[in-house]
């Protein structure tokens, strides 16, 4: 993990450049496609779908959740993900889903530089990365 500091422009840019932002996501499906079957089922999802952080510490302080609860927040998450009802998610679906989610933090988060924790391998990442890439292509 590190800090870094992203703006909306950042995600948004990053999720335009479709070379970089559809290498990520292949590469994302591939590490999740662990039997190499080319979809991805619920089991194989899990771990996407807890990173993306639904439940939280507050304040350093654990809450314990209802187990049944945490399931079915989790499903509904893979059901926003499996767009054509299968039970699995393909590739396309993992791309426009992480697209869709992408862009509505971006549109959330405006255009004011803020300083977030990020995980290595994350698109966030990615994205901030990118950004650093062509700032510094530019000014070579």
């Amino acid at each position: 993990m590190s800090v870094e500091v992203l703006d909306g422009a950042t995600i948004v840019n990053f999720v335009e450049d479709e070379e970089a932002f559809n290498l990520a996501v292949r590469h994302r499906f591939g590490n999740l496609d662990t039997n190499h079957d080319g979809l991805l089922c619920y089991a194989e999802m899990l771990k996407e779908l807890q990173s993306l952080r639904v439940f939280e510490t507050h304040y350093g302080i654990d809450v314990k959740l209802d187990p049944e609860e945490i399931a079915r927040v989790y499903d509904s998450l893979f059901v926003q993900f499996d767009h054509d009802s299968n039970g699995a998610v393909d590739l396309e679906e993992l791309k426009a889903e992480t697209k869709r989610m992408m862009l509505a933090m971006a549109n959330g988060m405006g255009f004011l530089p803020v300083q977030m924790v990020l995980e290595e391998d994350g698109f966030l990442k990615k994205a901030v990365e990118r950004e650093s890439t062509k700032i510094k292509q530019l000014l070579n």
